[in-house]
């Protein structure tokens, strides 16, 4: 019987692991940074920017010293955009226009940029059934990647790089994630578990946030407190520096000079990976694990037994990880945390799923001092915004194959402005260099 494909690539990954493992000490010796963060987890400088600024350390005194951590979009501290919003106002396509086009709109060119949006909530003649219902797939970010893909054949322009043509792109795509996220839900949802299909199509008078609840939903109501907590999500997730990954991932590509659909293709394929975009999902994983082998969930020192088994690798995945913890910049606070949390608090309260709540921050807390007490920590360990988004999205009733879509969502405005940033400021292929410690042969 001749040997399978599967079996082959079994036999031969151990000439891999032998030969593609790099020891600890070359890195340390040619001070080289693995993931371009050294030791302290900052990051090596690789481009300006004037889109987004993190800050989690301060210079006090010469020293550099760990703060509350400060989310900036264009120059306004995040928290400062969300609390400007006026009572029942939502602010995803306020804070969108914001990191697009650098300065606040004002009342006509918020409707403006409103309405264009509203008019690019649509998708080609009968794309939905013959792309996005072809194939349908558990894993909705691939799917969406393969229609981002596809809609480049339906865009004459697809490879002119003016500013204008990308500009027009981005905001198309800004507005057609929502629909390509909740149409190949909905599709894998009634061909793969038998179950009803609706495929509702957007309201132009609607919001972002508005018209996800009313796309994903069979009744297409939803609440205004549903509502505002689902733009703050996204608003939160909007945007985040040049460095993280999917970001990078934009730029890197845009440099190449390719095409957006590539691009976002790009981006949304780094997003999806369980260390960035994928982070919730591992935290309600983790949860519901704790849940099953915990008797009391408000019992702490039961639950602080229990995330120190999975600390030390005995339970769970066996990664000694507590997901929704720790953050590669933050230190002693994650801006986006903090936010959110009040607006957890009244969704959970709303919901009736206040116990759950107190079960989040019993684990949080416990969890934060088991890691300092256990573990040699450089800058400080805090919840961050994935720690709640997944249990947000649970009470919002919304299936976790959408968890990281939508983050995809809200964070393609971002990786807009970091295109048209990259096209306009840079216009230099991104080229890192990588020292070779192969061993030579004769």
């Amino acid at each position: 019987m001749h040997e399978t494909i599967r079996d082959y690539a079994a036999r031969q990954s151990e000439l891999c692991r032998r030969h593609d493992t790099i020891s600890d000490d070359l890195f340390v010796e040619y001070g080289v940074n693995r993931g371009l963060r050294d030791v302290n987890g900052k990051g090596v400088l690789t481009g300006l920017t004037t889109i987004s600024e993190i800050i989690s350390f301060k210079d006090i005194g010469g020293e550099r010293t760990p703060v509350d951590g400060e989310l900036w979009y264009r120059g306004y501290k995040v928290n400062t955009l969300i609390n400007e919003l006026m009572q029942g106002e939502l602010g995803f396509e306020r804070t969108a226009y914001l990191l697009i086009f650098g300065e606040k709109p004002d009342a006509e060119q918020l409707k403006e940029f409103s309405t264009a949006l509203a008019l690019c909530r649509r998708l080609p003649t009968n794309f939905t059934r013959d792309v996005i219902m072809k194939a349908p797939s558990k894993d909705i970010m691939n799917t969406m990647t393969r229609s981002i893909l596809t809609l480049a054949s339906y865009d004459k322009n697809t490879a002119d790089l003016s500013i204008e043509n990308c500009l027009r792109q981005c905001i198309q795509l800004i507005a057609e994630f929502p629909m390509l996220a909740c149409y190949a839900y909905h599709a894998y949802n009634h061909y793969e578990n038998d179950d009803s299909m609706y495929i509702h199509r957007p309201d132009k008078s609607l919001s972002t946030a508005e018209n996800f609840l009313r796309m994903i939903r069979p009744d297409r109501k939803y609440t205004e407190l549903e509502a505002r907590v689902l733009d703050v999500a996204m608003i939160l997730h909007m945007e985040h520096g040049g460095g993280n990954n999917s970001t990078f991932t934009t730029r890197v590509v845009t440099s190449a000079g390719t095409d957006t659909y590539s691009a976002i293709a790009a981006a949304m394929s780094s997003l999806k990976g369980a260390k960035h975009g994928g982070a919730n999902i591992k935290v309600m994983e983790m949860m519901a694990d704790i849940r099953a082998h915990v008797s009391d969930i408000t019992d702490r020192d039961e639950v602080r037994a229990y995330v120190a088994r999975i600390l030390n690798g005995d339970v769970f995945d066996h990664q000694g990880l507590v997901y929704g913890l720790g953050h590669a910049i933050y230190s002693l606070s994650d801006p986006r945390e903090r936010i959110f949390h009040g607006f957890v608090d009244k969704l959970a309260d709303a919901k009736g799923r206040s116990r759950d709540m107190e079960f989040y921050e019993i684990v949080s807390e416990e969890a934060i001092d088991l890691i300092c007490e256990k573990r040699r920590i450089f800058k400080g360990v805090c919840p961050n915004v994935d720690f709640y988004s997944g249990f947000v999205y649970d009470m919002l009733g919304i299936p976790m194959e959408l968890y990281t879509p939508i983050f995809a969502i809200a964070r393609i405005v971002g990786w807009s402005a970091h295109r048209i940033e990259e096209l306009i400021g840079m216009n230099k292929i991104i080229r890192p260099a990588y020292m070779s410690v192969m061993e030579e042969k004769e």
